[in-house]
């Protein structure tokens, strides 16, 4: 079974810093982009970031650009997204995803749906003193 768990969220103060994980089972991840996505309470999905499937080419959201990175290792099978300089408008549920087509220029998912293959339950960042 294809499947895709995240961790590491939590609860931390404006300023800090996060790391999240994505952890693939039942298949390779050096095979597929990754993308990272957030949601809060009645707002948008956003694409955060995403990777390509062998981490040369990476794109961001323009609100987490500077701050936000996103990795591979797919000799561990996982992914990550670290989070420097937290502050609460970055408050949501956090999900990996499998995506289609991760560019520069193009953060897959958000325009076509259809673009996200499947991604994880998330996890909860909440950022606030």
């Amino acid at each position: 079974q294809y499947q895709v768990a995240e961790s590491g969220g939590g609860l931390v103060q404006p300023g800090g810093s996060l790391r999240l994980s994505c952890a693939a089972s039942g298949f390779k991840l050096d095979t597929y982009d990754v993308g990272w996505f957030r949601q809060a309470p009645g707002k948008e999905r956003e694409g955060v970031a995403c990777i390509n499937e062998v981490g040369d080419t990476i794109n961001y959201g323009d609100s987490v650009k500077g701050r936000f990175t996103i990795s591979k290792d797919n000799e561990k099978n996982m992914a990550y997204l670290q989070m420097n300089s937290l502050h609460p408008g970055d408050t949501a549920e956090y999900h990996c995803a499998i995506v289609l087509g991760c560019r520069p220029s193009y953060m897959p998912g958000i325009s076509d749906v259809s673009e996200i293959v499947f991604w994880g339950q998330g996890t909860q960042v909440t950022v606030s003193s």
